[in-house]
């Protein structure tokens, strides 16, 4: 597999379909690890992270053929490169960052992805699309076991799975589900949501996690603690906080139908005009535009369009995405141009009700 490659799908997390997925975009589960003869990434020395990334990168290749594993070592990527495996959920906006050896391993479907000297030593996740903890997490587990054969983990009896971040000591797992919340935050609802969860100890980021802001209605919501919390927990806690979460969601869409269907039907419209007839487009103001046009395709306000298609622009109009698809490195003055163009070509043939 060339990374170029992936440029024909959209992955497994922008597939569309999946229990829930007119609201949950997508799951992932991910587990920290770290090695008990390194010292964590931060720590150790750049002699000792090539010795890691060396390491792990020949028991992954030990695990390819039975998990279709290609590995790329992010220090010899392009920047452009390394952001559109970020813009895929592939590695994270830190590991892209980070300097030394570090590479990456990931699964044909996109549907794992091993980062090795990333925060830790190996962070591990499984991507499914809708709403699938416990599919992610039964594959991630499986994967993590077999890795844990080959290679000795750093792990307390008393604290469990070692690793950079307090936060992730004991079970090392993170849970998140990524939602799409157009109605709750038309109805300026998301205020009281978030409070709701803070108190549950659950964090709420942006699309591409830590550190980002929510845009295009899409939320992030994961477990904060994994010291004293089983596996099982997490996984409990954050499906039953998502299912109360989805209903709430499809109970103001309904009501928005019922209630304001001129008003919705008008932005929705607006939105898809705008796409349609645009010559600069930001990738920001692309991914408000999208989420309304998504709501009219799940409420049936437009035909011509379907949810994979529209998460398939949500992608393809991310700046790497677009700048490889362009084939040449753009400015931003010229991305927004090229989106716009781009935008107006995929959505010429759209009809509106």
């Amino acid at each position: 597999m060339r990374l170029d490659d992936l440029l024909h799908s959209t992955g497994e997390w922008l597939r569309g379909e999946g229990p829930e997925s007119d609201v949950v975009v997508s799951t992932r589960v991910r587990l920290a690890r770290n090695l008990a003869d390194f010292p964590f990434p931060n720590r150790a020395s750049a002699l000792q992270c090539g010795e890691i990334e060396s390491l792990l990168r020949e028991r992954l290749q030990q695990l390819s053929e039975t998990w279709q594993l290609t590995y790329w070592p992010l220090h010899r990527l392009s920047d452009l490169d390394r952001q559109f495996l970020v813009e895929r959920q592939l590695i994270s906006r830190e590991h892209a960052h980070a300097n030394g050896q570090r590479g990456v391993a990931i699964r044909e479907g996109e549907t794992i992805s091993v980062m090795i000297n990333e925060e830790d030593h190996l962070r591990m996740q499984a991507i499914r699309s809708g709403l699938q903890l416990d599919e992610a997490w039964r594959e991630i587990n499986r994967l993590d076991d077999e890795l844990s054969e080959r290679v000795c983990y750093a792990f307390s009896e008393e604290y469990g799975y070692l690793t950079a971040c307090p936060t992730n000591v004991g079970t090392g797992m993170r849970a998140s589900v990524l939602l799409h919340l157009p109605a709750l935050t038309l109805t300026k609802q998301m205020e009281k949501l978030l409070r709701a969860l803070q108190k549950m100890n659950l964090a709420v980021r942006g699309l591409y996690g830590e550190g980002t802001r929510a845009s295009g209605d899409l939320y992030q919501i994961s477990n904060q603690v994994t010291l004293g919390r089983s596996e099982e927990e997490i996984l409990r806690s954050i499906r039953e906080c998502v299912s109360d979460i989805v209903a709430w969601e499809r109970n103001v869409r309904e009501l928005l139908l019922r209630e304001m269907r001129s008003g919705l039907l008008d932005r929705v419209h607006r939105s898809l005009g705008t796409l349609r007839s645009a010559r600069m487009m930001s990738a920001d103001e692309t991914l408000e535009l999208l989420s309304s046009v998504r709501l009219g395709v799940i409420l049936g306000l437009l035909d011509d369009l379907t949810v994979p298609r529209v998460n398939a622009l949500l992608l393809q109009t991310r700046p790497a995405h677009l700048q490889k698809i362009h084939g040449e490195s753009l400015d931003s003055e010229e991305q927004d141009a090229v989106r716009a163009r781009y935008l107006r070509a995929q959505l010429r043939h759209v009809q509106l009700n």
